[in-house]
């Protein structure tokens, strides 16, 4: 896999400064993942994408992301799958020489009421959206360990805090990774890795295109407007430069879930 050449200089911004990091944004060919992993280079981070089936816009953020002067490669991965996920983190390993920012983004839907859900619908949302998430920490924690710092930040949802009617799946998943953002912050923080968990609500994504703004959800925001990729990213770099915050579950959902 090669990694796109470095071309530009890259200009500090007046903020976290992530120069010679190397960020693996999880499903970050195309909504949050993307806007996440094109914020991180700004800020100064290599970033490699892993994508589960659309090369060309994989290849379309790591083109974006070499423009802001950093390398970039993509890698298709099904995060889901053990043995896939360690090859893939043994790959970003060695093409980069270090990881040290984890962004677990990677998730699917597969909507439906419970009382008539198929058990490969619930089995998958769970298999991509925490076991993933859980396979890529376990891979990764040991470069981690022995770099003795790193960032971790699991996208999670406010459907994993409050649930969400036609989403038993999703809102299991995004509470397990709640979970699991807990209990891996307190396993790891003696060795100086932090890892938290953002929860966003209804944001501006390919993902909520099919929501309409006469939607309930969309109509009980306090801020009335849906949330935007970018400003999700914004709050993933400010994680990524605090070295205080570990365990947290942030809301950025326009007030959605108080």
């Amino acid at each position: 896999m090669a990694i796109c050449p470095n071309k530009f200089v890259f200009s500090e911004d007046a903020g976290v400064d992530l120069q010679n990091r190397l960020a693996l944004v999880t499903g970050g060919s195309r909504g949050i993942g993307r806007a996440i992993a094109l914020k991180l280079a700004a800020l100064g981070a290599d970033v490699a994408i892993i994508y589960s089936g659309n090369a060309v816009a994989a290849d379309e953020v790591c083109e974006q992301a070499v423009k802001l002067g950093v390398r970039s490669a993509a890698f298709m991965c099904d995060v889901s799958d053990f043995a896939s996920a360690k090859k893939t983190v043994d790959m970003i390993k060695e093409e980069f020489g270090k990881i040290d920012i984890l962004i677990n983004n990677a998730g699917i839907t597969r909507d439906g009421l419970i009382v008539s859900m198929k058990e490969e619908a619930f089995d998958e949302v769970i298999d991509v959206n925490l076991k993933g998430a859980f396979n890529m920490i376990r891979h990764c924690s040991p470069i981690f360990i022995r770099n003795r710092s790193g960032k971790i930040i699991n996208i999670s949802s406010i459907a994993g805090l409050i649930g969400n009617a036609g989403q038993a799946n999703y809102s299991a998943s995004k509470a397990g990774l709640i979970g699991l953002t807990k209990a891996t912050a307190r396993e790891l923080a003696s060795r100086n890795i932090c890892c938290n968990a953002i929860a966003p609500g209804f944001i501006d994504t390919d993902m909520t295109a099919s929501i309409g703004t006469d939607n309930p959800l969309f109509n009980s925001i306090p801020l009335g407007r849906a949330g935007l990729a970018d400003e999700v990213a914004e709050l993933a770099a400010f994680l990524c430069g605090a070295d205080y915050i570990t365990g947290e579950v942030i809301r950025i959902d326009g007030g959605l879930a108080i």
